[in-house]
């Protein structure tokens, strides 16, 4: 092992103690929690065409769907064919009011 100079060795000890205290914060930061079990639903949810895409709309379109995942969709959004159980898309016009909701 290379011998570290005097000034270099008494900053070691602080500098891994940082490290472990910054890595272990980010291990133990709980991720977001789902009511149910993340499949999305979206049989309910036309009364939300026509709305306004703010963020009391989106909030309650999450919490009636049970979708884990919600995804506003806008003209300029770029979009994957991919499908997935947990996920609800909310496609919005360039004046910000939902035109669709779809579980994709």
């Amino acid at each position: 092992m290379p011998a570290f100079p005097p000034r270099l060795r008494t900053l070691r000890l602080p500098a891994c103690m940082l490290l472990v205290l910054t890595l272990g914060g980010c291990l133990t930061a709980p991720g977001p929690t789902v009511a149910g079990d993340g499949r999305c639903s979206d049989a309910s949810l036309q009364w939300a065409v026509g709305q306004p895409g703010d963020e009391a709309n989106m909030r309650r379109l999450a919490k009636e769907s049970g979708a884990g995942l919600v995804n506003p969709i806008t003209p300029t959004t770029i979009v994957s064919r991919d499908i997935r159980q947990d996920r609800l898309r909310v496609y919005m016009d360039a004046d910000n009011v939902i035109t669709a909701v779809r579980c994709e």
